[in-house]
């Protein structure tokens, strides 16, 4: 009976991984047929996540710096892939549109560093002064990380939690927000962040190998099922 559960288990796991692996696949098709699109000028309206969603933007207008929120637990994007390793801070930043309307929209301007010994201690990063023009992408949010206990006061200086809601900020800032985050390009920048940001596949892989190893193991107790019950079945027939 336990062999049975074993090797349930283990197809269902390696289906799971498969289908996970196939999701990211979609996504990946889906992202870069989209950013392949002329680019979308956020300062044209107040654009809706379904409009600009995984399509390359532009947007002029200045950061709001005092308004930094520091994402935690935030893996290193290292030329296409994600470093587990080397964990840091996503730097999320409000950008206060050009125009009459007065539209904010979250920036996701890059990794930072995390200082091993005292988190509390920032890295130091450039943010450009006055009016700019910035690139990038929009996605539905920064990512989300598994999250314990409240969320920050968000008079806390500094900010430094786990998720940015967008909802909530919106709130506290007064301003009419655009419901989506540029994820910023331009890894080139001299800001002190990191921009190499991984294709949607990055994982697949890993998804492939865990459910080779979740086969194997319905395999192998698909195995030990039969070799147990032959030996019961020789035993048993020489009992008579």
């Amino acid at each position: 009976m336990a062999a049975i559960v074993v090797i349930a288990i283990g197809l269902l796991a390696g289906r799971w991984q498969l289908s996970r692996a196939e999701q990211k696949i979609v996504l990946a098709n889906q992202i870069a047929t989209m950013a392949a699109k002329e680019r979308i000028d956020l300062n044209a309206k107040a654009w809706t996540l379904s409009e600009v969603e995984f399509r390359a933007v532009q947007a002029r207008g200045q950061f709001l710096s005092n308004e930094i929120v520091w994402l935690d637990n935030r893996p290193k994007p290292n030329h296409g892939s994600l470093s587990q390793a080397h964990s840091g801070f996503y730097v999320l930043m409000p950008f206060l549109l050009d125009g009459p309307a007065t539209q904010v929209i979250w920036v996701n301007r890059g990794w930072a560093p995390r200082n091993s010994q005292d988190r509390l201690i920032l890295p130091s990063i450039n943010t450009p002064t006055g009016r700019v023009t910035i690139e990038g992408v929009a996605f539905a949010g920064a990512g989300k990380v598994l999250e314990l206990g409240d969320q920050p006061n968000s008079k806390d200086r500094p900010r430094i939690q786990q998720n940015l809601d967008l909802a909530y900020e919106e709130k506290q800032l007064k301003y009419p927000q655009l419901p989506f985050v540029i994820r910023q390009n331009d890894p080139d920048r001299n800001d002190g962040l990191l921009r190499n940001w991984p294709p949607a596949t990055v994982g697949v892989d890993r998804h492939y190998a865990y459910a080779f190893q979740w086969f194997a193991l319905a395999a192998a107790a698909l195995v030990f099922w039969f070799t147990t019950g032959f030996m019961r079945y020789r035993n048993k027939d020489k009992s008579f």
